[in-house]
């Protein structure tokens, strides 16, 4: 399975690419950060990511896209940042019909440090050692993508085998990991 994992953000949105299956080790592909200038505005700004994310997509072929799950910040701005990211980034996925994930961060934090209170420092270390690097991804936004990528091998490439085991004995599943198709 490959995963483009995004947190999202207007400034600076971490892509990251990583590839494997739950129980073998996992590789990374590719990672970066597609940043904006400030002094641009907003919607030539959402242009520039739509284009970084649709270039990410079309060189990168991921089977899912994860992205980190918006959440309320006490600066609003920030978080209308990240949401508009966050829905460009949904949009270029699912004009592909690619299936969509959304992670919490306490969520991702757990799945790779096993804290869902681990702070950056301590997810960087871990996707470095998940991921066999000599050093941890900077900057962090582009830890946090790789670390959503991990996050959906390990929980929705194991909950997509379960449902798909549970569809075949005619059981309905109740998934708790969003998925969206176009």
């Amino acid at each position: 399975m490959r995963v483009l994992g995004i947190d999202p953000g207007l400034t600076r949105c971490g892509m990251g690419v990583v590839e494997g299956d739950v129980g073998r080790p996992l590789h990374l592909v590719d990672v970066n950060v597609l940043r904006t200038s400030a002094d641009e505005h907003v919607s030539m700004r959402l242009v520039h990511l739509e284009r970084g994310i649709e270039a990410w997509l079309d060189e990168h072929h991921p089977d899912a896209v994860a992205i980190e799950r918006v959440f309320a910040r006490s600066d609003s701005s920030t978080v209308m940042g990240t949401a508009q990211a966050s829905g460009i980034a949904m949009v270029a996925a699912a004009r592909r019909g690619l299936p969509i994930a959304l992670h919490t961060p306490s969520e991702v934090k757990a799945a790779v440090s096993g804290s869902g209170r681990a702070d950056k420092a301590q997810v960087g270390a871990m996707v470095t050692r998940i991921l066999r690097l000599a050093a941890p991804p900077k900057p962090a936004d582009a830890a946090d993508a790789l670390a959503l990528a991990i996050t959906h091998i390990w929980r929705g490439g194991a909950q997509a085998r379960i449902d798909a085991a549970l569809a075949a004995a005619g059981v309905s599943t109740g998934s708790t990991t969003e998925r969206h198709r176009g």
